[in-house]
C-alpha cells in the first residue's frame, strides 16, 4: 500500500527553506538583557539585511524551543546559544567566535583560538553568564521563569479572573 502525501505550495517552500536556510548561523539572545541587546544591535547593522545571521528572541513568549534545536528557554538563558544549519548547537565562546567569523569580523574572536587564551575567556565568559542577570540589574533566573510562565498563562486566557 502506498501513501500520498500532497502539501501546497506555501507548505513546500518552508520545508526547503528549514533545509537550505539563508543564514549560516542562528543566534539566540535574550533582547530583555540590555548589554545583549546592545551586541545584537551591533551584530544587526553589521549583517545589514544579509540574512547571514538568524536573530531569535528567547525573551518573546512565541519563542519556540522545537523550532531552535529544542533548547528551552531556561537552558538558553544560563548561556548563549547559537545553531548551523546542520542543527549543530554551539553553546559560549564558540557563538561569538562563529557569529563574528560570518560577519566577516572573525579577527575579533580570533584569539580565542589559542591554546592559553580559548581556556581563559571560556572562564571569563562563564563568570559573566552566571552573573549576567545580577549585574543588569534583573531578578534571579527562578523570578524570570515565574514570571514569564504567568505571562504564558494570561495570554492563554489561565489567569483571567471568570465572571460571576
Amino acid at each position: 500500500m502506498t501513501t500520498e502525501t500532497t502539501s501546497s505550495p506555501s507548505t513546500t517552500a518552508a520545508a526547503v527553506s528549514d533545509l537550505n536556510p539563508s543564514w549560516q548561523i542562528k543566534l539566540l539572545y535574550d533582547s530583555a538583557c540590555p548589554l545583549c541587546l546592545r551586541e545584537v544591535n551591533f551584530l544587526q547593522n553589521r549583517d545589514a539585511g544579509q540574512g547571514l545571521v538568524a536573530f531569535v528572541d528567547i525573551a518573546d513568549l512565541n519563542y519556540a524551543p522545537e523550532e531552535n534545536g529544542n533548547i528551552d528557554f531556561e537552558t538558553a538563558m544560563g548561556t548563549i546559544h547559537a545553531l548551523l544549519p546542520d542543527g549543530t548547537v554551539m553553546v559560549g565562546v564558540p557563538v561569538f567566535r562563529k557569529v563574528y567569523e560570518v560577519l566577516g569580523m572573525g579577527w575579533v574572536y580570533a584569539i580565542t583560538k589559542l591554546p592559553i587564551i580559548g581556556p581563559i575567556a571560556d572562564f571569563i565568559y562563564d563568570i559573566w553568564a552566571n552573573w549576567r542577570l545580577k549585574l543588569t540589574g534583573r531578578a534571579d533566573l527562578a523570578t524570570i521563569l515565574a514570571e514569564r510562565q504567568r505571562q504564558i498563562d494570561c495570554s492563554t486566557d489561565r489567569c483571567k479572573i471568570p465572571v460571576e
